[in-house]
């Protein structure tokens, strides 16, 4: 084997060595981003569970408030019955 062929051999060999470490990093790597993203997505799906029950939180409100609303307009509509201000 003269030296060219020798020279190749090892700069392959070493090369074949460091892709193998490259790649068993990458998968190291990729499984922590995995992680790291479920968890992103339970903080995000919290978010969304809150902001769902304040929108329905809200619409109670809303409607507790309409509802004096309308409470309102039927004693104003008596009183003006009862004074002769018919509408």
């Amino acid at each position: 084997m003269d030296n060219t062929q020798l020279l190749l051999t090892v700069i392959l060999t070493v090369t074949t060595f460091f892709m193998i470490l490259i790649g068993i990093q990458l998968i190291f790597v990729l499984k922590e981003l995995r992680t790291a993203l479920k968890k992103i997505n339970n903080i995000i799906e919290g978010f969304e569970k809150v902001g769902i029950n304040l929108e329905h939180g809200f619409h109670e409100f809303v409607g507790f408030f309409t509802g004096f609303k309308t409470i309102f307009k039927i004693f104003e509509h008596l009183s003006s019955k009862k004074n002769g201000k018919q509408k």
